[in-house]
């Protein structure tokens, strides 16, 4: 799920106009929080990823036994 910029607001507990503002003032660290925001969501999937392939593993396995 792709976090709007209000969600990230609150995750940093700061209201979005200060995101908006970073944004706008401070791109640096407007870019280096996306990035971290980002980070996140690609782990996230990377577990999720390896959950549904160790699951597809442990199907497959018990097959490949009989």
């Amino acid at each position: 799920m792709k976090l709007t910029q209000q969600d990230m607001a609150r995750l940093l507990e700061i209201d979005a106009r200060t995101l908006r503002n970073w944004r706008k003032n401070k791109p640096f660290l407007y870019k280096t929080l996306m990035q971290g925001f980002k980070v996140q969501e690609v782990v996230k999937q990377a577990k999720e990823n390896y959950e549904s392939l160790s699951d597809l593993l442990e199907v497959d396995g018990g097959r490949q036994g009989k």
